[in-house]
């Protein structure tokens, strides 16, 4: 009788896949005082890289304005591949959608701030996330979207 291998997960590479900063109204916009209005857009993403290879982004869009000027935007695509082996297919989702973008999120994190601080701006240090609600929020979407193509 042979043994039921055990789930293992391995980290094989975090790296920046992509990095933007926009400045588009400098140097004027380094006169302004006034504190800017930042917004945040966070997506994420899996692919299959190969069986059982994955590559997981966590992508981010920070974007500062005072008034209606642009202070600043940032794009960050922060990616990781990932080993996951012996893991129930039902199970590979959340591991993917939750567990991974976990481990990207402090990447990010540094990305945006360092990039933000180098461009002469006070950093922007984002806020934790909690990527099981953003996951479960994924699925109900795409549930509900199956749900309405199928009508």
């Amino acid at each position: 009788m042979s043994e039921q291998q055990q789930p293992a997960f391995n980290i094989e590479k975090i790296y920046v896949k992509d990095l933007s900063l926009e400045i588009p109204n400098a140097p004027g916009i380094f006169l302004e005082r006034e504190a800017p209005q930042v917004n945040l857009q966070l997506n994420t993403q899996n692919n299959v890289v190969k069986e059982g290879l994955y590559e997981v982004l966590v992508m981010v869009t920070v974007t500062a304005k005072v008034k209606d000027q642009v202070m600043f935007l940032v794009e960050v695509q922060q990616a990781g591949i990932f080993r996951i082996s012996n893991v129930p297919e039902n199970e590979i989702g959340p591991v993917l959608g939750i567990g991974c973008p976990n481990i990207l999120f402090p990447y990010v994190r540094e990305a945006v701030s360092d990039v933000v601080t180098r461009a002469g701006f006070p950093p922007v240090i984002l806020n934790p996330v909690n990527f099981e609600a953003v996951y479960n929020q994924s699925q109900q979407r795409a549930g509900s979207e199956s749900a309405e193509t199928k009508q």
